[in-house]
């Protein structure tokens, strides 16, 4: 069988198609496969923080209209990228075992953040990520960069004090030396599914995803369904305040929500716990006890403030 796997052209994304393919190929040995570059909306605008741009899907339209007109076989995703509504007649098929999930970060001189002097300036273009560190460190100033994880760690020194990642693409890429650390889940909350790769197929695709669905991760799979149903019932994107982590201790989940004005004066954060069989109803009970807290009435304003970039 051969695959052709649509992928966005940055080193991270190549690196994801290419870990897909040497898994498919473990499978079975027959497989043989190619990479189709494709570049999104998000590649293109990037000069413009990404709450800005406006839309879901800003890294994945142009991926799914490759799977749709049978360009591509497959296609792989980070799925905090992926919006919680897929087009007709597509699916994630697989979600292999995750990456580490947390945030990494590394500051002017490796000092950490809490040591940065008044006024030094935080690289991130993430209003999850902004949000959090102006709550927990009010003497930081934070500044949207974009583009490559590569792109934005030579930005440090020269345009800004510290940069955060996070740390699965760090790692993936071989960088994880060049970073300070670690940011302490109750310190960074991290995105909905970041570290987990998804892959998506169309359904009449049947041989195809049967072969594909065999790379499923159980555990992977059900943090997943938690965290981005509690996204879905926020109707967020990753361009909003919005974290979620989901863990597992044998057949109990529990998972953590958060949504955030982005000037950090409140953060509304909220834990639940029940069995990983309940995981859709988990996040979506979290997020109504969030929503009924006050969260309502941060993502309007949130939303209120996006411009589209036309």
């Amino acid at each position: 069988m051969h695959i052709r796997i649509a992928t966005r052209r940055s080193p991270l994304a190549l690196w994801q198609a290419e870990h897909v393919s040497n898994l498919l190929r473990q499978l079975d040995d027959s497989v043989t496969t190619e990479l189709v570059k494709i570049v999104t909306r998000g590649d293109k605008i990037l000069d413009v923080p990404l709450a800005k741009v406006g839309g879901k899907g800003l890294f994945t339209k142009e991926i799914d209209a490759a799977l749709a007109d049978g360009r591509a076989d497959i296609a792989v995703h980070s799925m905090k990228d992926v919006p919680t509504e897929l087009p007709a007649g597509m699916s994630i098929v697989a979600i292999p075992e995750r990456e580490d999930p947390r945030d990494m970060v590394v500051t002017r001189g490796g000092v950490g953040l809490a040591e940065l002097p008044e006024g030094a300036t935080v690289g991130s273009s993430s209003l999850r990520r902004i949000c959090q560190l102006k709550q927990r460190f009010p003497h930081l100033r934070c500044r949207s960069i974009r583009g490559s994880v590569q792109t934005r760690l030579e930005k440090l020194g020269s345009e800004v004090d510290a940069v955060i990642l996070a740390a699965a693409g760090v790692k993936r890429l071989g960088l994880a030396d060049r970073m300070d650390g670690f940011l302490p889940l109750d310190v960074m909350l991290p995105a909905v599914a970041q570290g987990t790769l998804g892959i998506q197929s169309c359904d009449d695709r049947h041989a195809l995803n049967a072969l594909v669905s065999r790379l499923n991760h159980r555990d992977t799979v059900d943090r997943t369904r938690a965290e981005r149903a509690f996204l879905s019932r926020l109707e967020g994107g990753c361009q909003v305040p919005i974290a979620a982590f989901a863990e597992l201790e044998g057949e109990q989940l529990t998972l953590r929500g958060l949504v955030g004005e982005e000037d950090g004066s409140h953060l509304i954060a909220r834990t639940i716990s029940g069995t990983r069989a309940e995981a859709e109803r988990l996040g979506a009970a979290l997020a109504d006890t969030i929503l009924d807290a006050g969260g309502r009435e941060i993502l309007a304003r949130v939303y209120a403030k996006e411009r589209p970039h036309g």
